[in-house]
């Protein structure tokens, strides 16, 4: 970089899983384009995955816009194929413990080298990155993964403000300010007593704990999309929605992703169907169905007659949960012909954006979430834990962008092929496919004007990069 290295270095501190790496490296690269130097930091059994999915992503500075991308990653002391990695109730404190050190390191020696730190930015689950920027005394910010509707979730109950379900009343229903009353079942299932992923609750709720060291509180979310939500957080910190971060047309290109698996080819087979035809089918990068809901789908597809592009991807290698892959019914492949395409993993965001698909049944992540409704694409939901099932209600009571097809793990129950080909079918012919694809591409449109030059979600990002030049400057 030499001379021309950016006076503004932002260090982004990233937890190991897909669908966090994801936003925070599209916000790595919308910084980098504006003239930051970013440099973007996750673990090394993570960095190695990505390195073999992404040439591009290497030791060297990527000049993005009038800025420049970096990656360093750091150890979390445990070997490469160490089961214990899976084991979150030992990770997540073990990744705090060797982390803090690490990433203290790493800051230190950016100083020293003329590359000095100006703001440092975590999201959820590692909130030990904003005492490592307090102890150094550079300013902190986080930014959110999820929507600002599962922040209020996460705030209020940590605040002790609102009732929320509890061992005696399980089944207790949540009114959150300026939303809808939320069923148990639609409440972020981290926040319920009979959740198996208490760490991930303790992890996330560690970040209310500590969200007077963040100065701001970045969104992948737009002002428009949750107006009243925004503005009831905006009360207790300073929430500064700035996505979607996928969506960034005057962005240069570059080709630098964070998924562990390389895309399969599946757009020239994409080219070759109709226009709003094609069911996209994926349950992002960690949800594994039961084999025999695999099933009921793979029935449920062929009955509906629908064409369709099915992500099988194998359980994901960096989290070793030793599960097996799925299988389809026997004949499956041959009845269906060219019909169907399975790929192991897909380029979602230009397969969102093509014209020939008609709708998405998803797992309802809010990065899958956010992609389809932006995209103009309705959803089928089918969540299973975290902030899905919050996100499912949104999309389909809120939004008015989906069908309920799944109300998550604690339902507990198959969801049956007659019932997957019913609302596959509602979603994609008649008079509630229109509805709900006029729907999207309302949204489709507001988000546009969002990122744009001047739109909402582009001011919040000046906002938050003039105060750092402030913060610096008096520094």
């Amino acid at each position: 970089m030499g001379s021309e290295t950016p006076s503004t270095h932002i260090f982004l501190v990233c937890f190991p899983a897909q669908g966090h790496i994801n936003p925070m490296l599209r916000l790595g690269k919308r910084l980098a384009a504006k003239g930051m130097l970013v440099s973007f930091s996750t673990t090394e059994n993570y960095g190695k995955e990505m390195r073999k999915a992404n040439s591009d992503i290497n030791d060297q500075a990527t000049p993005i816009g009038s800025g420049f991308i970096r990656f360093e990653f750091f150890q979390d002391g445990l070997p490469e194929d160490d089961p214990k990695r899976t084991d979150l109730d030992y990770y997540v404190p073990r990744l705090e413990l060797v982390g803090k050190d690490l990433v203290t390191q790493m800051i230190k020696r950016h100083a020293t080298e003329g590359r000095p730190v100006s703001c440092v930015v975590n999201n959820p689950f590692i909130p030990w990155v904003c005492d490592v920027a307090v102890e150094l005394g550079i300013p902190q910010a986080t930014l959110w993964v999820q929507s600002c509707a599962v922040f209020s979730a996460y705030y209020h109950y940590n605040n002790k403000t609102v009732s929320f379900p509890t061992e005696a009343e399980p089944n207790m229903d949540v009114q959150l300010p300026g939303m809808p009353v939320l069923k148990h079942d639609e409440v972020p299932s981290f926040l319920h007593p009979s959740n198996p992923y208490q760490v991930l609750g303790r992890a996330i709720l560690g970040q209310f704990k500590k969200l007077s060291k963040s100065f701001y509180v970045l969104m992948d979310t737009f002002q428009e999309l949750e107006p009243e939500i925004i503005e009831h957080m905006s009360q207790v910190c300073i929430v500064k929605p700035v996505g979607p971060l996928f969506k960034n047309p005057k962005a240069p290109e570059t080709s630098i992703r964070g998924d562990l698996m390389k895309a399969d080819d599946c757009l020239d087979w994409l080219d070759s169907k109709p226009p709003a035809s094609v069911v996209y089918i994926s349950f992002g990068s960690i949800v594994h169905l039961k084999q025999e809901q695999v099933d009921e789908i793979a029935h449920g597809l062929l009955s509906s007659g629908v064409s369709f592009l099915w992500v099988l991807k194998p359980p994901a290698k960096v989290y070793g949960f030793g599960l097996e892959k799925h299988v389809l019914p026997q004949g499956f492949l041959e009845e269906v012909g060219d019909k169907g395409k399975l790929v192991q993993w897909s380029p979602q965001e230009q397969v969102l954006g093509h014209t020939s698909v008609s709708c998405f049944l998803t797992h309802c992540g809010w990065n899958s979430s956010v992609e389809a409704l932006t995209s103009g694409v309705p959803v089928v939901t089918f969540p299973q834990w975290g902030d899905q099932v919050t996100n499912a209600k949104f999309l389909v009571d809120v939004f008015g962008v989906g069908l309920r097809l799944s109300r998550g793990m604690a339902e507990n129950r198959l969801v049956m092929r007659a019932e997957v080909e019913k609302c596959l079918l509602e979603a994609t012919v008649g008079d509630k496919a229109v509805e709900l694809r006029r729907n999207a591409l309302k949204w489709k449109k507001a988000a546009e004007e969002a990122v744009a030059e001047g739109g909402s979600s582009d001011r919040s990002l000046k906002d938050f990069l003039n105060e750092i030049s402030k913060i610096t400057s008096v520094a």
